[in-house]
């Protein structure tokens, strides 16, 4: 009996094929068409790669808002869930406290601070808003300080105030908080991250500013 040619299922109408058994419903992210079209032949030649496979690419990024505060102010913590989840599109959780310290009147599994983990979809949305709408929002903005990379290709961004995020509403936020933004590639030096973070529009400050100031 002859086998029977395994067929491969199409996406259907309206779907956008991302990765391997990964879909959507509706326009592919504006982010990610310019990384596969534009941005990894330039690194390829920039770093003189000849596998694409070994560009580096944006794994994941991950928004981190510490709460101290919210150990004398629960309702903080809902408000953070709340703002966090209008920011990404995507349900953020709780980030608990391993131990109890006394003089700071800390239990442990105690809420202090809401996180996320983006990817796919919600990674690349994020990112298009974050450089096209929250940054040029805040005030005397001159560029992005590169002082964030870690040595290991990934590279975290600080911001002072969440409310530079035209998601959320400015007449109903009762408090103002900072969030840390890391960017998780592949790249294996900061410099190829650096790039890569460039080229699909962080706004790094020039090196010979950052030195000026």
């Amino acid at each position: 009996m002859a086998k029977r040619e395994k067929t491969t299922k199409k996406p259907k109408k309206g779907a956008v094929e991302l990765q391997a058994g990964e879909q959507i419903k509706g326009p592919e992210p504006r982010l990610r068409i310019l990384y596969r079209e534009k941005v990894l032949p330039e690194l390829m030649k920039e770093f003189g790669f000849k596998n694409p496979m070994r560009v580096p690419k944006l794994k994941k990024i991950v928004i981190n808002i510490g709460l101290g505060r919210a150990t004398q102010n629960a309702k903080i913590i809902d408000q953070a869930l709340k703002d966090l989840a209008s920011i990404t599109g995507q349900k953020p959780v709780k980030a608990r406290s391993k131990q109890a310290i006394s003089n700071f009147k800390l239990r442990a599994g105690l809420p202090i601070g809401v996180y996320v983990n983006l990817r796919g979809i919600h990674m690349w949305e994020f990112l298009d808003r974050l450089l096209n709408l929250a940054l040029p929002r805040i005030r005397d903005f001159r560029g992005v300080h590169d002082g964030g990379f870690d040595g290991r290709g990934n590279f975290t961004l600080g911001l002072r105030d969440h409310l530079v995020f035209p998601e959320v509403d400015f007449d109903s936020a009762d408090n103002q908080y900072g969030m840390n933004i890391s960017f998780v590639t592949t790249a294996e030096k900061d410099e190829e991250c650096r790039l890569l973070l460039a080229s699909l529009g962080m706004p790094f400050r020039k090196r010979a500013a950052q030195k000026a100031a």
